[in-house]
């Protein structure tokens, strides 16, 4: 047995925990277990490989980095500079098969205090010592650190978020082929290791991080808009607050049901290249959103940093997630659709598949009967999605449920991105590949059925709750708004206007119906993290509540617990003061009048002198001597100086 035999839900759940307390931790965690050497070796490694390597990656005696990013490759793996060419060296006192390598790589997670690196490169055979071709394409190859040459270069400091990053080199560096994963049978292999790691690991981490900061904002900044004051009413009842508040809750509904819903095809065995970009780059997306929409609610509290700030370092990292592992703006505009279209289409494959056959005439005659189905797939949709468009949806046959008519709408986006993107690739052939705004556009829509399908599939699993509803009203009615949105904007910049026009009356003959969400729909989800309820529980769980009582987030979560009970003798004493029996006008003094006169029991008056005492430490900031003396307290309460969010 290696390590704990974590599922990857399992593995997610530490990850996303970890987030709500220390991002610093967190990306110290997740990278050796999601990317990287052990994923490779679990996947690719020879059993002498794994015998060695993974029993020391799983206990920390060796720490893993991977490197593949560098100053002129960036986020085109496929044109690394970085080379391994085929030698024979002296090594350990005697001639050795292996491979002179020279690289230089930068922006890699733990490589500073990595004991062994993870190297990509591209492989080469001048002397043609392997056979005939040269180019033997991009390999991964294990390196120790102490291996001579190897260069570990000093730290970056990624937006101030102490996590260890750094660059590093190797010069004329000699390996044995025995070290290249997979052994001698790997060469070549490494951009399928590559794409089949990345899809796992993309479907993981970040999005586990990004849940975690979702999480982390429906606990601390919803509760903070349920105590904090301001014109005699905790702020999160103003309905400026609740648009923001309905966006922190909604969203964090939706990214965790992606997640788990990702999950579990990949706990399946599954390798959902599209689906795991689809997450990355929206709730990483997600993830920007709500936490920028907590820093507006928070204020003042937000944006000083100190022991008391449980949102400051997770907003200092939002970039951070949004640019690795496949920068957001490359993932969207290319990967999404890119590869989506192809794999979800039922005939496109096959036609591709009948014109690279080998065998010509069986090719010939898979590609017409390929052709007739997708004609008659395309005829077919234009029909349905027509009448669909015509009774928005209810034409659709849908499972019955309480969201049934949900399940019809999206029937009905479904097989208008169905035509569409069948329609934009028929006409723009390859071309469509370059026009990165269309395809992103297409992309978008099928991102957004996929994370509207994970949350009726949640809200299912859950039973259909009454009070889970609002969550899943409002993340429904913001998914159907962007896809029309994404359609009105696909439509205005095809290239064929008459296809465009054609295309928009019959996906949408009736007009574009679809708004943002509703204020009410809005109001009933801000009002989901202002009191105490299950569907709450559900939400922020996972998140860490400190054991120390006295930490900021344990005093939160208190006084937000003792909020409610509050509201109820506020409100008593407003029905005393409108009938007369009251004459006080400070808050204060009415309690102190009432509890003497018997209006309000010594339990109480008692309750809520607590619930004033807590509710200063809560909404208190730090301040510091010096600029110094905040950054020395801050890491010392943290330990890891990530920050508690």
């Amino acid at each position: 047995m290696v390590g704990l035999e974590f599922s990857n839900l399992a593995h997610s759940e530490v990850v996303m925990k970890l987030a709500t307390h220390s991002i610093t931790a967190a990306v110290t965690v997740m990278v050796p277990n999601s990317l990287g050497p052990g994923k490779l070796l679990l996947h690719y490694g020879t059993d002498a490989q794994k015998k060695k390597w993974l029993p020391k990656l799983a206990n920390g005696t060796d720490i893993p980095c991977f490197a593949l990013t560098g100053p002129q490759a960036g986020s085109d793996a496929g044109s690394l500079p970085d080379t391994g060419v085929v030698c024979v060296e002296k090594h350990q006192g005697k001639e050795t098969l292996g491979l002179r390598l020279n690289w230089e790589k930068r922006y890699i997670t733990l490589g500073p205090v990595a004991t062994l690196i993870g190297l990509a490169f591209r492989c080469l055979d001048p002397d043609h010592l392997l056979g005939e071709k040269e180019d033997l394409g991009i390999t991964v190859a294990l390196i120790p650190r102490n291996t001579n040459g190897v260069e570990i270069g000093e730290r970056h400091i990624p937006l101030n978020i102490p996590f260890m990053n750094g660059p590093n080199r190797g010069r004329d560096v000699f390996i044995p082929l025995d070290n290249i994963i997979g052994g001698r049978e790997g060469i070549g292999m490494g951009w399928t290791m590559l794409v089949e790691s990345l899809s796992e690991g993309r479907g993981i981490s970040l999005p586990a991080l990004s849940t975690g900061a979702g999480k982390a904002a429906c606990c601390f900044t919803g509760a903070y808009a349920a105590i904090r004051r301001q014109f005699n009413q905790p702020i999160g009842r103003f309905e400026g607050i609740e648009e923001p508040l309905a966006r922190i809750a909604g969203l964090t509904y939706q990214m965790d049901a992606a997640r788990r819903l990702t999950l579990d095809y990949l706990d399946q065995g599954e390798k959902p290249s599209v689906v795991s970009a689809i997450i990355k780059y929206h709730l990483t997306e997600k993830y920007r959103t709500v936490i920028n929409d907590a820093m507006d609610i928070q204020g003042g509290s937000g944006i000083c940093l100190g022991p008391s700030n449980l949102i400051g370092r997770v907003y200092q990292a939002i970039p951070i997630a949004i640019t690795v592992e496949g920068a957001n703006i490359l993932t969207r505009s290319m990967i999404i659709f890119g590869q989506g279209a192809i794999r979800c289409h039922p005939w496109v494959l096959k036609e591709f598949s009948a014109v690279h056959n080998s065998n010509q005439n069986q090719g010939i005659i898979d590609f017409d009967k390929a052709l007739l189905g997708h004609a008659s797939f395309l005829l077919g949709n234009s029909a349905r999605v027509f009448v669909r468009g015509m009774t928005s949806g209810r034409s659709a046959r849908v499972p019955a449920s309480r969201v049934e008519r949900y399940y019809q709408t999206l029937s009905w986006m479904s097989t208008a991105l169905a035509l569409s993107a069948d329609v934009a690739m028929m006409t723009l052939g390859g071309s469509l590949k370059r026009r990165e705004r269309l395809s992103a556009r297409l992309g978008d829509v099928l991102s957004e059925l996929y994370l509207s399908s994970s949350v009726l599939r949640q809200y299912r699993e859950q039973g259909e709750t009454t009070e889970e509803y609002p969550l899943v009203r409002w993340t429904l009615q913001e998914s159907l708004y962007r896809m029309q949105e994404s359609f009105r904007s696909l439509y205005r910049n095809m290239p064929n206007r008459s296809l465009a026009w054609l295309l928009r009356l019959l996906t949408f003959p009736r007009g574009y119906l679809f708004s943002e969400p509703s204020d009410k729909a809005a109001h009933e989800a801000a009002a989901v993290l202002l009191k105490p309820s299950r569907i709450r529980e559900q939400l922020i769980k996972g998140v860490f509540i400190h054991p120390d009582t006295s930490h900021k987030t344990a005093l939160l979560e208190r006084t937000f617990r003792l909020a409610d009970d509050v509201s109820r003798i506020e409100r008593r004493l407003k029905q005393l003061r409108r009938e007369g029996k009251l004459d006080s006008r400070q808050l204060d003094e009415q309690i102190s009048e009432a509890a003497a006169n018997g209006m309000l029991s010594s339990q109480e008056q008692q309750l809520y002198r607590d619930y004033l005492e807590l509710s200063a430490a809560v909404v208190r900031v730090d301040a510091f001597r010096d600029y110094t003396q905040s950054g020395q307290d801050h890491n010392h309460s943290h330990q890891l100086a990530g920050g508690a969010a």
